[in-house]
């Protein structure tokens, strides 16, 4: 992140006068992993308020505990500061931890709270004291959305002008250049008709510090987009990727368009994933790079081990909607096998070969996407490369053909991603003992988490009726 960060309340405080902010804006992440923000006169605040922090009714916030432990406190880390783009007046923005009023104990649905615990752990085993996160995430630029949900409606319709589907509309005049489905990948303007507004986002990210290795169009028409953040530690990626989705949402917005990092908003091309690449570190030396396949060292074959015995649990975080499985099927280079390869992108966990260089030398699980909390789904991701480095899980041999020319009896042998979020869900239930090791998520929050998905997601789903079956069924 920048330089000229404060790490100290008195930072603060003088970042804040320097920049003539009269308001500060104290953001913290919900289970689910959206923000939720409230704002202060400056001058109420205090150094005191770092330590004490400011209360607040966490009875509302998703995921949280109910009524009867509403009382909470939003602690504001004083080394998150900047300046929220997105007001009008200059406002400092800061980011808080949550802490249990009663016990000052921090909140164990916290998610930060699960990923410094994660980071901490890593550091017990004495195993490694970095863990970076590269991600990728990918999502789509829409001029429209619709949608309804109710006892006798339910449709949604969405709309681009850049959709495959408007090379007919009226648009006094319509020039055309509309990116065809699965057509998107790479092309110039002005069939690119993006690329300024997704620079436009990448310079507000660069003006807090965080460092973007690239932008393009994805593979999807209607404004299917990637933009890339270069790998750091695991919690600072988890700020960053909360200012990731509040930044490209807020400059789509100002622009007349709206943003969405659902996995599969639209049918019969590709979806949106977050390839993320993770890499451990000790005492500033890669520990990835080695001898072995790929030219990995024992250790990353062991954490790959990990990821692939574990990843339907971690798919319960890591691709955590119902949508997150209309992306996760055969085909449209989907990583629904849950092996590992040099290259090969139809592989769950993908060893990019780019470079030699041992500092480069990462894994690429390619399963989740950016509907993800990053704080949790990273978080699970080490712990499960943890918990295959510390039982010399061995992944197996690599799979290293074009699985898509394999038949479906050989494809049978391997493992798969799970078919749903219930499958996942009901995996995670099971599976759970690596993420509560060291406590870092307790089962408090795993219950929780799955008490959310089924009454809140599954249930309801279950319970209307689809578009499409009235074309199926309804003359039936």
């Amino acid at each position: 992140m920048m330089k000229d960060r404060p790490t100290t309340p008195k930072e603060f405080f003088d970042y804040a006068k320097s920049h003539d902010s009269e308001m500060v804006d104290l953001k913290f992440v919900d289970l689910l992993g959206t923000w939720q923000h409230c704002s202060f006169p400056i001058d109420t605040w205090d150094e005191g308020t770092f330590k004490d922090g400011v209360g607040f009714d966490g009875s509302s916030i998703r995921g949280w505990k109910g009524i009867h432990m509403s009382d909470m406190l939003a602690v504001p880390d004083a080394t998150t500061t900047c300046i929220d783009p997105f007001f009008d007046a200059p406002t400092v923005s800061v980011i808080a931890d949550i802490i249990d009023p009663i016990t000052r104990e921090d909140y164990p649905r916290d998610p930060r709270h699960v990923a410094r615990k994660a980071e901490q752990y890593m550091v017990s085993t004495g195993l490694a004291d970095t863990c970076h996160i590269g991600p990728e995430p990918e999502f789509f630029i829409f001029d429209e959305v619709r949608y309804e949900q109710n006892q006798h409606t339910g449709m949604y319709k969405i709309d681009s002008v850049e959709g495959a589907w408007n090379t007919a509309r009226f648009e006094e005049p319509n020039l055309g250049y509309k990116p065809s489905f699965k057509g998107g990948y790479f092309p110039v303007s002005p069939t690119d008709t993006y690329h300024n507004l997704r620079g436009e986002m990448v310079y507000e990210m660069r003006k807090l510090g965080i460092v973007v290795e690239a932008h393009h169009h994805e593979v999807a028409t209607a404004g299917q987009s990637e933009i890339d953040m270069q790998f750091c530690p695991l919690r600072q990626m988890g700020d960053q990727f909360m200012w990731f989705k509040y930044i490209i949402r807020n400059v789509a917005r100002q622009h007349g368009k709206t943003v969405t990092f659902m996995p599969k908003p639209i049918f019969d091309d590709n979806g949106s994933g977050m390839h993320s690449h993770l890499s451990l570190w000790k005492d500033g030396k890669p520990l990835f790079a080695g001898d072995q396949y790929a030219g990995l060292s024992e250790l990353a074959l062991h954490a790959i081990g990990g990821l692939l015995r574990h990843a339907p649990a971690i798919l319960a975080f890591a691709a955590p909607t119902t949508n997150s499985y209309r992306r996760l099927v055969p085909g449209f280079e989907a990583p629904v096998n849950l092996v590992y390869s040099a290259r090969n992108r139809s592989a769950g966990i993908r060893i990019p070969m780019y470079s030699d260089n041992p500092k480069a030398k990462r894994l690429e699980f390619r399963c989740p996407d950016p509907t993800a909390n990053g704080y949790l789904a990273w978080s699970a991701m080490l712990m499960a490369a943890l918990d295959g480095i510390q039982n010399g899980i061995h992944p197996g041999d690599p799979l290293d053909r074009d699985i898509y020319e394999m038949t479906s009896e050989d494809l049978a042998k391997f493992a798969h991603t799970p078919a749903s979020l219930e499958e996942a869900i009901d995996v995670l239930e099971k599976d759970h003992a690596f993420l509560t090791t060291g406590g870092v998520f307790t089962p408090d929050l795993i219950e929780a988490w799955i008490v959310w998905k089924r009454e809140n997601e599954l249930d309801p789903l279950r319970l209307r009726p689809h578009p499409f079956e009235f074309s199926l069924y309804y003359d039936s």
